[in-house]
């Protein structure tokens, strides 16, 4: 199982380039960042020197969207960054919640969502691609290589990844809701006649590692809030109890008003009160090395390939290394 660590762009960034330095030391393979202009920096520029100050660790948005930039500014970006280090990025995209939602825009459709897809990866290999009705060919490209990751959970945008996606990335690390998902994916790639098994699957959720269960749930209890934007989308589109959707994923929500972005991504939240300690419990990874452990060896025989720990809480540096002396070797050992 691959390694992950996801981190926001906060100044300074000099910070994030240390903290990614320290995972790859400890054993992590990919090296993630919010993509939000309003709330933090702009991650591509910080991700030249992460790659400049790293080795071997793959890096990219978890996620940006197909809104914020114009595609083939997105594909030239990511080709640049492949020229210059190696082939060492990966595009993670979804619909957009607060790079757009934040700017005034509604996130972007399914449909305008999958086209991005296609011609992001096309544009930054090298190939032809339709933008706008137009014809573009990034001509400089030599042997470019993007991996396009997409985060879905409904089962539409399940859907969508499973007949496009390199890629799947599932935020929460809930083994049922896991199981069922990776199925709709690959059921969806089975379909669209592609083999089910080359897409990756990435799971994304915080973790914390401490026998102080109480202090490691207030620390992670914003992923739930986060998740739960996502959430409300699906239930405004489909109602509650519709089957379309598993009542294990929605009805935790029932309890939300509303969500102020200021506080996106933080510990101490205000907008993630409503998250029971269950939720947290269920979608994030808390407690000694080998409460992880467990967790991930169920997760890595559900069929995920990474995980992608989400560090936003009072215990940077400690959590990596905990995962470095302890939770990567008893998986990878």
């Amino acid at each position: 199982m691959d390694f992950g660590l996801v981190l926001q762009t906060d100044p300074p960034a000099s910070q994030v380039i240390s903290l990614m330095k320290r995972a790859e030391r400890n054993g992590f393979r990919y090296g993630w960042t919010f993509d939000s202009a309003v709330l933090w920096q702009e991650p591509f520029v910080i991700y030249s020197q992460i790659l400049a100050n790293t080795q071997t660790l793959h890096i990219g948005p978890m996620v940006t969207n197909p809104g914020t930039r114009t595609w083939e500014v997105t594909a030239s970006t990511f080709a640049t960054l492949n020229d210059m280090y190696g082939n060492r990025t990966v595009c993670g995209i979804g619909r957009g919640d607060s790079a757009m939602r934040v700017a005034g825009r509604k996130p972007n459709t399914l449909a305008r969502l999958g086209e991005a897809i296609d011609v992001i990866r096309d544009l930054a290999e090298g190939r032809e691609a339709e933008v706008d009705g137009n014809r573009l060919r990034l001509p400089w490209i030599r042997d470019g290589k993007l991996p396009v990751w997409m985060a879905a959970y409904g089962p539409k945008a399940l859907a969508l990844a499973g007949e496009k996606a390199d890629g799947f990335i599932l935020q929460l690390a809930d083994p049922y809701l896991t199981e069922w998902m990776v199925g709709s994916v690959r059921e969806a790639a089975e379909r669209a006649g592609r083999d089910p098994d080359a897409v990756k699957i990435c799971v994304a959720a915080p973790a914390y590692v401490g026998e102080d269960l109480a202090h490691a749930r207030d620390q992670c209890r914003w992923f739930g809030g986060m998740v739960g934007n996502h959430v409300a989308d699906l239930v405004g589109r489909y109602g509650e109890h519709s089957g379309m959707v598993p009542d294990a994923l929605t009805e935790y929500i029932k309890a939300r008003q509303g969500y102020d972005y200021s506080h996106h991504g933080r510990a101490g939240n205000p907008s993630a009160d409503f998250v029971p300690d269950e939720i947290v419990d269920r979608f994030c990874l808390l407690g000694p090395p080998e409460a992880h452990i467990e967790k991930l060896r169920t997760l890595r025989g559900l069929g995920v390939d990474q995980f992608a720990l989400y560090d936003m809480h009072d215990a940077k540096e400690d959590t990596i290394d905990a995962y470095g002396q302890h939770v990567i070797p008893a998986i990878n050992g």
